[in-house]
């Protein structure tokens, strides 16, 4: 399976359609410019007519494209899945459906401290995986180690972008460690990063523990966002 680039992402040969919204009264202006965006983004309109739950579901379709880490019959974890866009990916191209005879069938769980709305075919769980024995349950629900680890977990922004980005590398380096406790060997693990200065030691704990390390920055990111994501392959085994 593969997926194209919503449409209208180019702009190339046509007229100017964009829908400009008007400030209301009460709405601030920084509020009014974000809904103004979501309106003309071609990766959040796609989303709605192919039943995503959100545009993040884009990011891992495209990373999946280049690296080709959700095969069919894998096993893989979800952290922090709300809204669930990257649940429902891992479904679709693990063949968790089993909708024909004889197709390997993977597994999907996806975990988060909030409720999550069910997902066909995935199990959804709430748990915070930085809870000790956290990785034990999960290796309970797979009935054994994971094949792919996928997070697109972020705290909440403060609003200051260098206690933002040590906030978030934070929680990668946790989500990395957690991965390191339930991959079987080969496995793989993804997760959302910040551009900044506190990547070094993250980088090269990976690189202990797996054959490749990558970043990737998808067409789905959006151009003014310091995201991308860290794309770990072939894991050896957790380091000392």
């Amino acid at each position: 399976m593969t997926t194209s680039r919503p449409k209208g992402s180019s702009g190339r040969g046509r007229r100017d359609l964009r829908v400009r919204v008007k400030t209301a009264k009460g709405r601030k202006l920084s509020s009014t410019r974000w809904l103004e965006r979501q309106l003309n983004d071609p990766y959040v309109q796609s989303a709605k007519a192919e039943g995503y739950r959100g545009r993040a579901a884009y990011k891992i379709l495209e990373i999946d494209e280049k690296f080709h880490f959700l095969k069919p019959g894998a096993r893989v974890v979800d952290l922090g899945c709300a809204p669930g866009g990257w649940s429902q990916v891992a479904v679709a191209r693990t063949n968790a459906l089993g909708t024909r005879q004889n197709k390997p069938q993977g597994r999907v769980i996806g975990v988060d401290l909030q409720e999550v709305e069910p997902i066909e075919g995935a199990e959804i769980h709430l748990l915070d995986f930085l809870d000790e024995g956290a990785d034990d349950l999960v290796r309970e629900w797979l009935g054994g180690s994971a094949d792919v680890v996928i997070s697109d977990m972020a705290p909440k922004a403060s609003g200051h972008p260098p206690t933002d980005h040590l906030r978030i590398m934070g929680l990668c380096e946790a989500a990395a460690e957690f991965a390191m406790d339930v991959l079987e060997p080969g496995g793989v693990f993804v997760a959302k990063v910040l551009a900044g200065g506190a990547e070094a030691d993250l980088v090269a704990r990976l690189n202990r523990a797996f054959a490749k390390v990558s970043h990737v920055k998808p067409p789905a990111s959006r151009s003014d966002s310091s995201e991308k994501f860290v794309v770990a392959t072939g894991f050896r085994g957790k380091p000392d």
